[in-house]
C-alpha cells in the first residue's frame, strides 16, 4: 500500500495563479479547465492529496496534467515576494532561505514511508546533478528525524541536503497562503529571487523539472 502523508492545511491561497507555457522540449500537457477533473488527476497521481486541500489551493482548476503530476507554474508578474525560511539541515547546520537567493533552488518535500517519495529519489538526484550549473536542490523533511532521513538519502543516492522540517514546520509555514504543499512528494521551483515559479504534486518527470528550472533560470533580473 503507497503510504502518503496530509502535510498542514492553510486555508485558501489568494495567489492568482497563470498557466504559462512550458518550453517546446517538455511532453505535451493538457490544460484542465475542470476543478472536479484536476481533482480526480491529482488524487489518483499522488494518492496524498485531500480534494478539500487541492479544491483550496486550486478552485479555478488551472494547471497542466501529465501522465503521473500535476504541475503548476506562476508567470513572474504574478509570483509575489520572496520565500522566507529558516530551517536546519540533518547535521544540524543552519540554513535560510537567503542561502539559496541569486540562483534557481528546487525544494522537494518528502519523507522516508511515502512510496512516491521512494520511488522519485533517484529522478531529483539525476537532475540535481544535470543541472548543477544553474540550480541548487534542498530536500525538506516533513516527518521524520535526522537518522531515518539521512538513511533514506544513503539508499537512494542523494546527495543534496535535506533540511529536516517535521518539528517546526518552518518550511512549510513559508508557503502558506500562497502555494502550500498539501501533500508529499511536492516539489518546488524558486527562481533566482525566491519566488514560486512552479510546483509539482506528485512524483517528478525529470524532463518536465529540467524544464521548469530553465524557465525559472530565465526569469528577468
Amino acid at each position: 500500500m503507497t503510504a502518503c502523508h496530509r502535510l498542514r492545511s492553510f486555508g485558501p491561497t489568494p495567489l492568482r495563479d497563470r498557466s504559462v507555457e512550458v518550453s517546446s522540449n517538455v511532453r505535451t500537457r493538457h490544460l484542465v479547465a475542470s476543478s472536479a477533473l484536476l481533482l480526480a488527476v491529482s488524487a489518483a497521481v499522488a494518492g496524498c492529496a485531500s480534494s478539500s486541500g487541492i479544491e483550496q489551493q486550486w478552485g479555478d482548476g488551472k494547471g497542466y496534467v501529465s501522465a503521473d503530476q500535476l504541475v503548476t507554474e506562476v508567470a513572474p508578474e504574478d509570483r509575489g515576494d520572496p520565500i522566507e525560511f529558516e530551517s536546519a539541515l540533518s547535521d544540524g547546520t543552519k540554513i535560510t532561505a537567503a542561502d539559496y537567493r541569486g540562483e534557481v533552488a528546487v525544494l522537494n518535500f518528502w519523507f522516508a514511508a511515502c512510496g512516491p517519495c521512494r520511488g522519485e529519489a533517484t529522478d531529483l538526484q539525476a537532475v540535481s546533478e544535470d543541472v548543477a550549473d544553474e540550480a541548487a536542490f534542498l530536500g525538506v523533511n516533513v516527518k521524520d528525524q535526522p537518522d531515518t532521513a539521512d538513511a533514506f538519502t544513503r539508499r537512494f543516492g542523494v546527495t543534496y541536503p535535506t533540511a529536516i522540517d517535521a518539528n517546526t514546520g518552518a518550511v512549510q509555514l513559508a508557503f502558506a497562503g500562497r502555494t502550500a504543499p498539501n501533500a508529499t512528494p511536492a516539489t518546488f521551483v524558486l527562481d533566482p529571487e525566491g519566488r514560486v515559479s512552479a510546483r509539482v504534486l506528485g512524483a517528478v518527470e525529470p524532463s518536465i523539472l529540467r524544464a521548469l528550472v530553465e524557465t525559472a533560470a530565465e526569469t528577468p533580473q
